[in-house]
């Protein structure tokens, strides 16, 4: 069996924070597989990069032989979970939990072992509650030690609403584990507030306090805010192959190392002995492509990979353009069309204003020229490749 010492190294890669490590060393040395929590509410119907950190964690766990239960939250997700927000969350409707639920189902078995993996709702438990149920769990926990939540706080100081029903979210969560007998409980850092009242409620109900493994919020591709769909800075693990390989290419090569550590699965000692390599003078983008390829083959499979690979470095090493590029179609009419609607209305950019941004940096290419004139306009008919960035293209044909 594995020492005790190097599972507790593995199970801490990447993390932020374990409470308490002597209890789980003495869980451990018992032998017995440990039934690991983590929880997601089923808000987005897909996953990306920075959801797979914690599953990613759940998989180190199912190597080591523990008992991984998925939690989705189909309950809660009717709360909506108020952690980071600075206004009231809306709740979602049965049919878009039911609806998003499946499709997290789908997403995270390309990492988890279905074999291995216990998929939890905690409607289960929490629709037979009633409203007496409710009360009771309510009745475990003060509002002065609810605001003890920086989020929380900061609302109630600035006088922004909180309704009652979001403090019950925390509640929920704890009673999670409660009900699921977790050993740990997995979270990210903004949810340690909450993984801490499950330790609470355990003790509570007679069980012995779950440990506490939290994992750090996965910075974007711009590496400065966590990944967010919001903030468009996210990779999507449903994302066609080259798209993804080409994100994971336009990272930092600083970035590059975090995302190694919490999304590769690649040993310590392997990417220890990247670092020592790319330190005596190997290109960074090597180890690059080698997350990449990892990353792709994991969501779409070694074939799509190798593609990924090839497709990345005829375009970019040989500027070859893309196949399969959408081709859009504009009538000349009288009024001449402007580069700025070209960019818009192709789809290329969202608007004119962050089209004329892209010609600003130098980011737009008419077959392979870049131009720099905002004021373009294009007054006779043609056809032409027009790019922005580095994997955005489009075949314009003016008729």
């Amino acid at each position: 069996m594995r020492a005790v010492e190097e599972e507790l190294k593995l199970i801490k890669r990447g993390s932020e924070e374990l409470l308490i490590e002597a209890d789980l060393l003495a869980k451990l040395r018992t032998g017995r597989p440990l039934r690991i929590k983590a929880g997601f509410d089923p808000t987005a119907p897909d996953l990306h990069l920075g959801h797979t950190v914690l599953i990613n964690k759940l998989r180190h766990f199912q190597d080591l032989g523990h008992h991984v239960m998925f939690l989705i939250g189909d309950f809660t997700g009717m709360i909506g979970d108020p952690t980071g927000k600075n206004v009231t969350r809306p709740p979602l409707s049965r049919e878009q939990i039911v609806d998003n639920a499946q499709t997290y189902q789908e997403q995270v078995f390309k990492i988890l072992d279905p074999e291995r993996t216990e998929i939890c709702f905690n409607s289960v438990w929490f629709e037979p509650f009633g409203a007496s149920g409710m009360i009771r769990l309510a009745a475990l926990h003060t509002v002065a030690r609810m605001l003890e939540r920086d989020d929380f706080a900061r609302r109630y100081r600035g006088g922004q609403p909180i309704a009652i029903h979001e403090l019950l979210y925390p509640l929920c969560q704890g009673y999670d584990s409660v009900a699921m007998k977790a050993d740990v409980e997995l979270g990210g850092t903004d949810q340690r507030f909450n993984l801490l009242v499950g330790r609470e409620l355990q003790k509570h109900f007679g069980q012995a306090p779950q440990c506490i493994l939290t994992m750090p919020l996965l910075e974007g591709l711009d590496g400065v805010n966590k990944m967010s769909k919001s903030l468009g800075n996210y990779i999507g693990i449903t994302e066609p192959p080259g798209e993804m390989f080409g994100k994971l290419m336009s990272v930092s090569d600083e970035l590059m190392w975090r995302y190694l550590e919490l999304l590769s699965f690649r040993s310590t000692a392997v990417i220890e002995g990247l670092q020592h390599d790319v330190a005596n003078g190997r290109n960074p983008r090597d180890v690059k492509v080698l997350l990449a390829q990892e990353i792709v083959e994991r969501f779409h499979g070694a074939t799509a990979a190798v593609q990924a690979v090839a497709d990345f470095d005829a375009r970019f090493r040989q500027g070859a353009i893309p196949d399969d590029i959408p081709e859009v179609c504009f009538l000349a009419a009288d009024q001449p069309l402007s580069i700025a609607q070209v960019l818009k209305q192709s789809g290329l950019t969202g608007s004119t204003s962050e089209a004329l941004r892209m010609i600003e940096q130098g980011g737009v290419r008419i077959d392979g020229t870049r131009i720099d004139d905002k004021h373009l306009i294009f007054s006779v008919k043609g056809a032409f490749v027009l790019q922005v960035g580095k994997r955005k293209y489009a075949r314009i044909s003016i008729v």
